[in-house]
């Protein structure tokens, strides 16, 4: 049996991917800076803990979602964005370097990367040039650049994601469905009486998170090392149908307000995700369509 280490285990990934990896007989390991089942707590910037712990558990593969993945949060912490999502990438590559150098890492990315793409985003491929334009895009161009100078310099086996737009229950507000589904609820208890919302016409790719972290694995199991892999449905959607299909399952007629606080300009009016190469190394296809996301989503925000 296999061992799998999840940096970030607690947040809204990693508990599907540790299910998913237990599913395949994976024994699974987490780190991160809160409790958990089967979790031990450090924190990546504690490069010598981080050594210590990868020495001690000698994985066979590394799944690396630990970091600042908010992008508004990046805007008024930019240095706190660049630290942990490279520095703390850093730190962990070169604990597996020193210790267990022939483990598989999937270092996760983000579409982000790719930023203003006018037209292009229609059909969004790796070899795309990347123009990051927030400091969030920008960590996670730089985390993809060091793990690239590791993979060349020292032979490691590290593949690169990244990641379109994903959703399903446990997602947290500060996300388009989420902050519909939550905002549908309260309409629904009496609590508010609409829902405010933003810019509807821009179209997004958005994949089930089960989808999601099957893809990690396959990468993991599959993927050519030194590649990047787009991760994403290859289908794209507008929030305003996203917010029709939400109102139409909900239990009373939802009152809909444009908020002019929330309406901001999208640079890029569509982004679809091309994963034929996924497809094409690891054999991937999403499962889920974007229904089963709305349902699991709306369901998990009546459950709290």
């Amino acid at each position: 049996m296999k061992t799998a280490l999840i940096t970030g285990s607690q947040g809204f990934v990693g508990p599907y991917l540790r299910r998913e990896l237990e599913l395949h007989d994976y024994t699974v390991i987490g780190v991160d800076r809160h409790e958990g089942d089967n979790t031990i707590v450090a924190d990546l910037m504690d490069a010598e803990h981080i050594s210590k712990i990868i020495a001690q558990i000698q994985p066979d593969m590394i799944f690396h979602l630990a970091g600042q993945a908010n992008v508004a949060r990046s805007w008024k912490f930019p240095q706190d964005t660049i630290e942990i999502n490279v520095i703390g990438a850093v730190n962990l590559m070169e604990a597996v370097r020193k210790t267990v150098p022939d483990c598989h890492i999937v270092i996760v990315g983000s579409s982000d990367q790719y930023g203003n793409l006018g037209e292009a985003g229609r059909n969004v491929n790796e070899s795309m040039e990347t123009c990051p334009m927030t400091p969030y895009a920008v960590s996670k161009k730089a985390q993809e650049e060091m793990a690239g100078v590791y993979v060349h310099t020292y032979g490691m086996h590290i593949c690169m994601t990244r990641s379109f737009n994903h959703g399903g229950a446990g997602q947290s507000r500060g996300f388009l469905i989420p902050d519909f589904a939550s905002g549908i609820v309260a309409v629904e208890r009496g609590q508010v009486s609409c829902l405010r919302v933003g810019n509807l016409e821009a179209k997004r790719d958005f994949t089930h998170v089960k989808d999601v972290v099957c893809a990690y694995r396959l990468i993991a199991e599959k993927g050519k090392q030194g590649e990047v892999y787009n991760v994403g449905s290859g289908k794209a959607y507008s929030a305003r149908e996203i917010l029709e299909r939400l109102c139409a399952m909900a239990t009373c007629q939802i009152p809909i307000e444009q908020d002019p606080t929330k309406m901001r300009p999208s640079d890029t009016p569509v982004v679809c995700c091309n994963h034929c190469k996924l497809t094409k190394d690891t054999g991937w296809v999403p499962k889920y369509g974007l229904d089963t996301i709305l349902k699991d989503t709306l369901e998990d925000w009546r459950n709290r």
